[in-house]
Parts: C-alpha cells; sequence; structure tokens
C-alpha cells in the first residue's frame, strides 16, 4: 500500500468520524449514517490494499519477481 493511499484512506476514515459526532451531536440522523458509510468505505479500501500488498509478498516469496 502506498503511502499516499494510506493516507487518504486516513482522511476519509477521519471525516467519517467527524460526520458521525457531528450527527449524534444535532440529531441528523442523515448525517450520521454518512459518516458511518464513509468511514466503511475507507475501512474497505485499506483491506483491499492490505489485500494487494500480501499477494505481492506471496509472489515474491515464490520467485515471481525473477529478472
Amino acid at each position: 500500500m502506498s503511502f499516499t493511499d494510506k493516507i487518504k484512506n486516513k482522511a476519509e476514515n477521519a471525516l467519517g468520524v467527524a460526520k458521525e459526532k457531528t450527527g449524534q451531536a444535532t440529531g441528523d440522523r442523515e448525517l450520521q449514517a454518512e459518516g458511518k458509510a464513509d468511514q466503511s468505505k475507507a475501512s474497505l479500501k485499506d483491506a483491499g490494499e492490505k489485500l494487494k500488498d500480501a499477494a505481492a509478498n506471496v509472489k515474491d516469496a515464490l520467485g515471481g519477481s525473477k529478472s
């Protein structure tokens, strides 16, 4: 996972937390749900990036990076 992707995912998650908390504080259930959705989206992206990294590591371990 690239550093840029990590930062983007963390920022998206943080924005989601902020939306959720703001929705809770103001009683805005739609904003609260949107915040939770943003957090879920960021988590899924993060999981996908980790899966790509793991696959690349397996490929390297099995000698997939021959020159």
